[in-house]
């Protein structure tokens, strides 16, 4: 791991706030293997959309309690009753099409599992790019990729909703499938599994097969 903690380097986004740097100090980047897990940071990205991270962080522990600690098979079950009851939160974002879609994303996670016989986690990493991008200053974090797009295209095809190649990018830097950190920053390499030079650093991932990136058409 690099982590040069005498002069800490961070992305301009995270020193906007406390909150933010923290997350960005303990937690952006680091891995992110289990399937709820890995769909509590799909769900926050897409509720994010058109708000700040910043908007979202402040409502995560009520996000959390409103879902059910986002588990997929309790999501799942959601009905028309627990939408009204989510709109009602003043806690987190009322927004009906993001409460909506993160009902049918858990369903389609559900579907990915017993369909296809791959969690969601799996799958997602699955699309782990071959190199990650090594950003000199924050103008150079790309916003999407290749990969985010297969991706995006690939869960818009099995139901999921709200995953534009954007908010994937996003999820993808935030669960350490790329490592977006400047190559500066003293957070760089924190997730053990890229080097600083953007090379892949060997690790093993804990799912069934070898995690390549899919070659997805259309």
């Amino acid at each position: 791991m690099t982590e040069n903690t005498d002069t800490p380097v961070r992305a301009a986004w995270a020193l906007q706030d406390p909150l933010l740097t923290a997350y960005y100090d303990a937690e952006w980047g680091m891995p992110v293997f289990d399937d709820d897990g890995v769909f509590e940071r799909l769900s926050l990205e897409a509720f994010q959309s058109g708000l700040s991270w910043l908007t979202v962080l402040r409502k995560r522990v009520a996000f959390r309690e409103a879902f059910d600690g986002f588990s997929i098979e309790q999501v799942s079950r959601y009905s028309d009753g627990d939408v009204t009851r989510l709109l009602a939160d003043a806690r987190i974002i009322r927004n009906e099409r993001k409460i909506i879609a993160t009902i049918a994303n858990a369903r389609a996670a559900l579907r990915l599992r017993e369909e296809d016989g791959i969690g969601l986690a799996e799958f997602v990493w699955s699309f782990r790019p071959e190199r990650s991008p090594v950003p000199a200053r924050d103008a150079d974090v790309p916003t999407l990729s290749s990969e985010s797009t297969a991706l995006a295209r690939a869960l818009k095809r099995r139901g999921f909703a709200f995953v534009g190649p954007t908010t994937v990018y996003a999820l993808m830097t935030a669960i350490g499938i790329v490592d977006a950190h400047v190559v500066t920053s003293h957070r760089r390499g924190c997730s053990e599994l890229w080097s600083p030079d953007g090379t892949w650093a060997g690790a093993d991932l804990p799912f069934q097969a070898p995690v390549t990136a899919p070659r997805i058409p259309g």
